[in-house]
């Protein structure tokens, strides 16, 4: 498989008040092959989210070189960089950041606002629900966040950040406010999208049980890759 992602010496240091730098990231080296599924597991506070705000253009380095799809990144503009991000890249998170007064369906609809190149009205909503059903939700698209469940919030989640047909789609810590049998469902899915869709998945994690339903895991450190393993 081709690598979607390559970093080389990626660096991230962070400026204080008084100009003093906290080096966060200091010289991370690796690949993400296209279709593979890497959990990407660091305790709190290794760098790991920082790494994946990076790796999702939602931040940029300070250093090292990142190419995604053989494009070196630190050439592209801010807005390169944004159409990028909305129309090539999904975000799953752990609180699901959903809009509270909104319902399922045009929670999954709202990413979709954001792309420069627009479908039909019609088409998207069509999408949407097409994802939805998918998801297990067919009877709960009218319903708001706070009359869902955590894992069906979750799985609207998932479904929001598939609706602009990503490569390569980012889960933070997505499990970390699940019960132990909502938690195997919801990466049981990851996987299933990984095999039957060939979409690109890195979970970000801290709980070694993510990494049995990966195919890839990488291990980050005080801001260093220590150990890559292929299972």
């Amino acid at each position: 498989m081709a690598n979607l992602i390559e970093l080389k010496d990626l660096r991230k240091t962070y400026r204080l008040g008084g100009g003093e730098g906290v080096e966060v990231l200091k010289g991370v080296s690796l690949s993400i092959a296209e279709g593979d599924l890497v959990a990407l597991m660091g305790a709190s506070g290794s760098g790991k989210s920082t790494l994946m705000n990076i790796l999702g253009f939602l931040d940029v380095a300070t250093g090292g070189d990142y190419f995604f799809d053989g494009r070196d990144v630190s050439r592209l503009s801010a807005n390169d960089r944004a159409d990028i991000r909305n129309e090539r890249i999904g975000f799953v998170f752990q609180n699901f950041n959903l809009l509270a007064r909104t319902s399922a369906l045009q929670n999954v609809l709202l990413p979709l606002e954001y792309q420069r190149k627009r479908r039909p009205k019609a088409e998207n909503v069509a999408w949407a629900k097409e994802l939805l059903t998918r998801m297990g939700l067919a009877d709960r698209m009218d319903h708001a966040p706070a009359q869902l469940s955590g894992g069906q919030q979750q799985r609207v989640a998932i479904a929001r950040a598939l609706v602009n047909r990503p490569r390569i789609l980012f889960a933070d810590e997505p499990t970390g406010n699940l019960d132990s049998k909502t938690t195997d469902e919801i990466l049981r899915m990851f996987r299933r999208l990984n095999d039957e869709e060939g979409i690109t998945i890195v979970l970000v994690t801290h709980d070694a049980e993510v990494c049995d339903y990966a195919k890839t895991t990488i291990h980050i450190k005080d801001g260093q890759v220590v150990e890559g393993m292929f299972r």
